[in-house]
């Protein structure tokens, strides 16, 4: 098979059938390493069990997993003589014992060059260990695995190779065709067709010199001699097509060597009427350039100090130099004392490197007055590709600038107090920020926030609390020295900008001056009105990255300042951030998980008073790639607070009835579902027809579903909860009060709600035989809820004595891990297969 390169699948399963002959009793498979050599994907071994194959269909190259895993991973035999106890099955117990499998042997198989194709593995029905011709017949089969794998990936690389080739001959956007030794066709490609107008079923077999025109036929069938000699020639030639369209081609003949041997010519033709005529275009906008607004100039680049070679009319206008003035000399004559080094070494730059460049310069005309010039440089570049000129192309836009200048005050400063807005802020924080390395200075932000300034404005008017505005403005200005930035943020709210401090008594001396300054008097309009100030102050420290963190570091101060009772400064310290950063790294992983879908359901068994399956509770898990398994404590809480539990308990749901249909399809039973409901997604308006749909798109009948709801959704809205609640019980969907006996609420509303089902809650189980008080809850909850027609589930049941207990108390339902944990879902229809009859 292997010679008759039979399909690699079939040759590997009919190697697993030989070897198992050699070895009575055994069943063998064979898995291959992926590309990237991380994971061994199933490929042969049809007599194993398909469950069996489903498990193993796709494992991680690791050590300790399993048998192949760890034998590739070691680059050794592996011998699991008795899997069941063998840690290196761990998560493949159940699935091997369902399968009847009992002990493994794995070899890793190499190619010829060392590089791993896979594994080889045997199975037995009993706990066993090889003997040494047992080794000797999986060697062969190792090497008769890896002489077919690599006698496969040569074939597939041949054909991969083959089809790059005519992939590059299909679809090469030139006219690609071969010529034999008589100038005939042999091969064209589409494009050939497109140029000639004829097929290329016509075009094979005629000469090259049928398709061109009759005073080229000498020249080009000497092009094509020279190719047959072992030449290279290059030149154009104008083509007329079936329909008497002109065609100008730049054609390139190659020698075609098969055997040292030139046997034909392979040709290339590329058309260039487009740009022949773009050429031409270029000649008459060069005459055009002269009547151009803008001022235009080009330089020799084949002279020392690239003189001036030309100036058009509108260059001198805008200069004021006559052009016998500027001809031969350096386009530097038009630089300043004011002109930017940076720019002017920026264009230097360009032109070494032979780049285009557009800079705004500050230029000086012949009379000395200034202009603002923007100025584009480009090379031009001969059929050769070397420069030859650069042109410079100019524009006046000194009005522009001006009008620029008037715009960027405006946008950075605040309209009212005249003062840096907070944009003009952050910029000077950057600035300075970046210069603390080399004075070894600190600076310092100061968050200023007017204490009780709003009943101003609504008793007094707006128009009072600007002048009163205007006013802190300007004390704060008083108060700081020149090098300092004042800025309005918003509102009441100003910013400090210190720099170059030594210590904190520089910031101490300018708050304590402060404080007092802004709580004098403010006289308005024959009023007198008094306001005090609360800072907050940061400081950057050797750890400060962001100089932006300062700003919010000063407003977090500024409020614990507030808290202090107002008319007060506080520090800021890194305990004001903790809780708060760790919130957001939180909810930013919760989003990734949300967009990743990283989270999993586990279920967890409720089984009845005869022992046998009611239904399961699903669980959400979340285990974050780098930061491992996250507790639904710790996130749920927080995505309740941020609105993120909406997409989460969605995506529960639909997974749970999606899980729920597997197991039936695969003759399970129709297991009953209850998944927990956020009140976020329970209060939303369009809660019942996203249900309704769920159901629809998964196909799970209402009846295996049921919903766990907290009491606390009741608290706010009870009549819309209970409205819901029948609209669910009308839809056949079972309801359960989750946590029950926990809140207050529970009694009063029990007898009105359309529910099937009261939890008790874990907290009560937990002391059931210690507390008599606890046992007395548990056994009324259970009374009143019969009485009521309603079933009872106990979760947290861990002991026997507590299980005993609750029978006695004649509780339906029990949940816990003395009967069954969570499990994920491969386990689930393990459980469940196990508790048929």
């Amino acid at each position: 098979m292997i010679a008759q390169e039979q399909p690699l699948k079939e040759t590997l399963e009919s190697l697993c059938l030989m070897l198992e002959r050699e070895l009575s009793s055994a069943i063998c498979s064979v898995m291959l390493a992926n590309d990237t050599g991380t994971h061994l994907e199933f490929i042969a071994g049809d007599r194993l069990p398909a469950a069996f194959r489903s498990a193993i269909q796709r494992i991680l190259i690791s050590a300790n997993n399993g048998a192949c895993g760890s034998a590739a991973y070691q680059g050794a035999t592996v011998i699991c003589a008795n899997i069941a106890e063998d840690e290196r099955w761990r998560g493949y117990h159940g699935v091997s014992k369902q399968a009847g499998l009992a002990s493994c042997w794995s070899s890793p198989v190499y190619g010829g060059e060392g590089q791993l194709v896979g594994t080889i593995a045997v199975y037995y029905p009993k706990p066993s260990t090889p003997g040494s011709a047992d080794t000797v017949r999986i060697e062969k089969a190792a090497g008769l695995m890896a002489l077919a794998v690599e006698r496969f990936q040569v074939r597939s690389s041949l054909e991969e190779s083959e089809q790059r080739y005519r992939s590059l001959f299909t679809h090469h956007p030139d006219a690609v065709f071969t010529l034999d030794e008589a100038g005939c066709f042999v091969t064209a490609n589409a494009t050939c067709a497109s140029l000639t107008g004829y097929s290329v079923e016509e075009m094979l077999g005629k000469p090259f010199t049928f398709f061109i025109a009759e005073q080229d036929v000498t020249r080009v069938e000497a092009y094509i001699e020279t190719a047959l000699q072992g030449g290279i020639d290059r030149y154009e030639l104008t083509l007329k097509d079936r329909a008497g369209r002109l065609h100008q081609l730049d054609i390139i003949h190659l020698p075609m060597v098969v055997h040292n041997t030139v046997q034909g010519v392979h040709a290339i033709a590329q058309e260039v009427t487009a740009a022949r005529q773009q050429e031409s275009r270029l000649r008459i906008l060069e005459r055009s350039v002269e009547a151009s607004v803008n001022g235009i100039v080009i330089a020799d680049a084949g002279q020392p100090d690239l003189p001036i070679v030309y100036a058009n009319k509108a260059f001198t206008l805008i200069t004021g130099y006559r052009q016998e003035e500027i001809i031969g000399k350096n386009c530097r004559l038009l630089q300043g004392p004011g002109s930017d080094p940076a720019v002017i070494q920026r264009i230097r730059a360009c032109i070494n490197e032979q780049k285009d460049v557009n800079v705004t310069i500050c230029n000086y005309r012949k009379d000395g007055t200034l202009f603002w010039n923007d100025l584009y440089i480009a090379p031009v570049r001969d059929q050769d590709d070397q420069v030859t000129h650069f042109v410079g192309v100019q524009q006046d836009i000194s009005e522009h600038k001006a009008y620029e200048a008037r715009l960027a005050h405006n946008a950075s400063h605040d309209d009212l107090t005249r003062l840096p807005n907070r944009t003009f802020f952050e910029e000077m924080l950057l600035k300075q920020f970046s210069r603390l390395g080399k004075d070894k200075k600190r600076l310092a932000v100061l968050f200023v926030d007017l204490d009780d300034f709003k009943p101003i404005n609504d008793n007094l008017g707006h128009a009072v609390g600007d002048q009163v505005l205007v006013e802190v403005a300007r004390r704060l200005i008083n108060a700081v020295r020149p090098e300092d930035t004042v800025a309005r943020m918003g509102g009441d709210e100003f910013v400090i900008l210190q720099t170059a401090i030594n210590d904190e008594s520089d910031v101490v001396d300018l708050v304590e001056r402060l404080l007092p300054m802004l709580a004098r008097p403010y006289r308005i309009e024959s009023q007198e009105l008094y306001l005090t100030a609360s800072i907050g102050i940061a400081m950057s420290q050797p750890d400060t990255l962001q100089p932006q963190t300062l700003i919010q570091q000063a407003d977090m101060a500024m409020y614990k300042a507030k808290q202090q009772g107002r008319n007060a400064y506080e520090w800021f310290t890194h305990a004001f951030t903790d809780t708060v950063s760790e919130r957001m790294v939180l909810r930013n992983d919760l989003q990734e998980a949300i967009e990743r879908e990283e989270f999993a359901l586990h279920y967890q068994p409720l089984m009845n008073r005869e022992g046998k399956l009611a239904g399961v509770e699903a669980l959400l898990r979340w285990e974050h790639p780098d930061k491992g398994f996250i507790s639904p404590a710790r996130f749920i809480p927080l995505a309740e607070t941020t609105g993120q539990i909406i997409p989460i308990s969605e995506w529960a749901l639909q997974r749970a009835c999606q899980d729920m249909q597997s197991l039936a399809q695969q003759g399970l039973g129709k297991i009953r579902v209850a998944v927990n409901l956020s009140p976020l997604q329970f209060q939303r308006s369009n809660f019942l027809a996203t249900l309704r749909q769920t159901l629809l798109t998964t196909g799970l009948p209402a009846e295996q579903l049921s919903l766990e709801l907290t009491e606390g959704i009741l608290t706010d809205n009870a009549e819309g909860a209970i409205d819901t609640l029948h609209a669910l019980r009308s839809m056949h969907i079972g309801v359960s009060i989750d946590d029950f006996g926990t809140g207050y609420s529970s009694l009063s509303y029990l007898k009105d709600l359309p529910i099937s089902t009261v939890k008790i809650d874990r907290s009560f189980i937990n002391e059931l035989t210690n507390s008599y008080d606890d046992a007395a809850i548990v056994q009324g909850i259970i009374s009143m809820a019969h009485h009521l027609g309603l079933k009872v589930v106990a979760e947290g049941v861990e002991t026997e004595e507590q299980y005993q207990r609750l029978l006695g108390y004649q509780c339906d339902i029990f949940q816990g891990y003395l009967l069954a944990k969570p499990m994920p879902l491969e386990a689930l229809e393990t459980f469940i297969a196990h508790l048929s009859p």
